[in-house]
């Protein structure tokens, strides 16, 4: 039998911080929780488990989670499935179907009808909100999201970040007098590294002699030479250049050395990952990574109608690198990434943490070794760096700050394209410089103290009764349910050809037959049921 990792929790399978987060959570009726917990730390699992086991209690009226993704809505279906739990990922009212415990749905989708979530939202409706620093980073979502749910009683915030780049506040998130986030549970990305649940990060700068033309000038600087915001941003372009063979295609070239060397030792499935400032950039990397590799690099452009499946085969796979734009901040998990080359131009805290925090998830049985990410060595990226393993509590920044507006709209815009026509890359001359927080061979994590150890059994909580669910094992409910719809479809299809009549008139006749009043409403066994009645007609 597998011994479990310092931190996890023992038998129970939960992790010593997420029992202290379910204890807290016993004595909370009402209002905001937030809980503020490093990438990788497992935020979804405590929340899981304090809704169905207030839904065993039957002190829940309704189940709402929110996310920012719909990819993630699937996610949260799927963990909540291995609980017990069913949820109808993407949904379209805060009313489940027949047969599921709650619903998933997209902020994007709540803040397009917030009246109409609001109608059908009661008290007891428990709310959780996944990376809640969205709901301040898209004003829209914020304010759909507070007239959405401002009649639930309840509202759980889980962020790894909660902080955001300008001065308006994430709702539901309580800050003392100096502004600072007062998470109700804090687990730092230091406390996950000291416990195993997260692997240390090495951070390698590169820097050198950078040029460039600036109008009629030509300029050459280290990123040791402080320079002007517009000169600055020039170089850092120019460090993040792939026309320039001694800059990043270099360094594309020493981090595939160090994914080669990991693939060959302890961790065949390693994997890279290259994070490009747009489109053109990724497909201008993945042609110098071919270069240097010789095998071409998995291509995920935030456009691509596959960019989801994508994403999911590489996951799946021992593919060796993957070049994303806009795909790897949230809800991406890929354990077996090992190295990391940082090439977008957004240089923001929030974009930094959600890109390290790709890094840092472990593979259960392995111990948690190092990842490493390839930075430029820009003051704003070192400062980043070498505030990682610090608390997650932010100020949130005061309208009057200088340059609030400056960092707001890089983290907006990613790229600096007005600064592209007066601006040429001209040579580089770069190479890995310095290694920040290095981790030393063996990254072993740390017994967890005895305090800490005793603390975690004190607040552990006894689960439950189990939720009764569908006798179905094979996945989620919800994959389920869209299989027989398929199915049913495909015979109502079949059956109106046989007879030369409308699908409508097939559908309908089948609806009345089972009793069903529209087939989105239709629950398991009534999809069955209808799948038997096409079957006979089809075929006796």
């Amino acid at each position: 039998m597998a011994t479990e990792r310092p931190g996890t929790g023992g038998g129970s399978g939960l992790r010593s911080w997420q029992q202290r987060a379910l204890a807290a959570m016993e004595q909370w009726h009402s209002g905001s929780f937030l809980i503020s917990a490093a990438p990788g730390a497992g935020k979804t699992r405590p929340a899981l488990e304090f809704a169905r086991r207030e839904l065993a209690r039957g002190v829940l009226d309704g189940l709402v989670i929110a996310c920012p993704t719909a990819p993630l809505t699937r996610q949260w279906a799927q963990a909540a499935h291995r609980l017990g739990l069913e949820l109808a990922p993407d949904a379209e009212s805060p009313r489940p179907p027949r047969g599921f415990h709650g619903v998933v749905v997209t902020y994007a989708r709540i803040a397009n009808a917030p009246r109409a979530w609001a109608g059908a939202t009661r008290e007891r409706t428990l709310v959780i909100a996944d990376e809640a620093h969205h709901l301040g980073e898209e004003l829209a979502w914020g304010a759909g999201f507070s007239e959405a749910f401002g009649a639930a009683a309840r509202w759980l915030l889980l962020s790894g970040t909660p902080f955001r780049s300008d001065a308006t506040p994430i709702p539901g998130v309580a800050y003392d007098a100096d502004g600072l986030a007062e998470p109700d549970i804090s687990y730092t990305y230091a406390d996950a590294v000291r416990d195993g649940v997260c692997r240390p990060v090495a951070f390698v700068t590169y820097d050198g002699t950078l040029s460039w033309r600036s109008g009629d000038d030509v300029i050459e600087s280290s990123f040791d030479v402080v320079l002007s915001s517009r000169e600055a941003s020039r170089r850092y372009r120019t460090a993040i250049s792939t026309e320039l063979p001694d800059g990043l295609p270099r360094i594309l070239g020493e981090a595939d050395v160090r994914l080669r060397a990991l693939r060959a030792g302890s961790h065949p499935q390693a994997g890279g990952l290259v994070v490009a400032a747009d489109s053109a950039h990724a497909r201008r990397i993945a042609a110098r990574l071919r270069e240097v590799s010789g095998s071409s690099p998995v291509v995920v452009l935030h456009q691509d109608p596959k960019a989801a499946t994508k994403l999911s085969a590489f996951t799946n796979s021992s593919e060796p690198w993957i070049v994303a734009v806009n795909m790897v901040s949230e809800g991406v998990d890929i354990p077996r990434l090992r190295v990391g080359v940082y090439a977008t131009a957004a240089k923001t805290p929030l974009i930094f943490r959600q890109i390290v925090g790709r890094f840092v998830r472990t593979i259960p049985g392995r111990e948690p070794e190092p990842s490493w990410l390839y930075i430029p060595a820009d003051a704003i990226l070192r400062d980043h760096a070498a505030t990682v393993e610090q608390e997650l509590r932010y100020l949130v920044r005061r309208r009057d700050d200088e340059d609030a507006g400056e960092l707001d709209e890089v983290e907006r815009r990613a790229t600096e394209r007005s600064e592209v026509l007066d601006f040429e890359p001209l040579s580089a001359d770069v190479a890995p410089q310095m290694t920040l927080f290095g981790p030393a061979p063996q990254a072993s994590p740390r017994p967890s103290s005895p305090s800490l150890a005793r603390i975690a059994e004190s607040v552990a909580t006894p689960a439950p009764p189990p939720i009764p669910i569908s006798e179905e094992a094979d996945g989620p409910l919800y994959e389920r349910r869209a299989r027989l719809r398929a199915k049913r479809h495909k015979l109502v299809a079949e059956l109106a050809r046989d007879r030369r009549v409308r699908h409508s008139d097939v559908n309908g006749e089948v609806n009345r037959a089972i009793g069903i009043e529209t087939v989105a409403k239709a629950t398991i066994e009534q999809l069955e049921r209808s799948i038997e009645w096409l079957d006979r007609a089809l075929y006796g």
